[in-house]
């Protein structure tokens, strides 16, 4: 029997959203532990084996990565094919929206904070 990944749905409740806004479903998917990290290190060394996987993002247990990875995959974000994990077109697509962010935080706000403390 095969068990069914339970994702956040547009249109049904999700956290921080009732209604199940589109925008809210993605936020909760993104939000869950690791989502984000994999997300970005398939976007920026992908495709790569589940080991190699977990290897590039440090700290993350093979069971988080693999719920992850089936939560995404589930989301239509990766793919896996021939022992590798890759973003979807939709995945990279996602990325490209999420690289402004990586680059403000890294140039902007990081170094905001850092003047701040000096």
């Amino acid at each position: 029997m095969t068990r069914k990944v339970s994702i956040p749905f547009p249109g049904t409740p999700v956290r921080g959203s009732k209604s199940g806004a589109p925008i809210m479903a993605l936020l909760d998917l993104l939000g869950r532990r690791w989502a984000l990290g994999v997300v970005w290190t398939l976007a920026e060394n992908g495709p790569l084996p589940f080991k190699a996987l977990q290897d590039q993002c440090e700290s993350i247990s093979p069971g988080i990565l693999n719920t992850r990875l089936k939560e995404l995959r589930a989301a239509g974000l990766v793919t896996a094919a021939d022992g590798l994990y890759a973003l979807t077109p939709q995945g990279r697509q996602l990325f490209e929206f999420m690289r402004p962010m990586g680059v403000w935080a890294r140039n902007r706000w990081a170094k905001a904070l850092r003047d701040r403390e000096d």
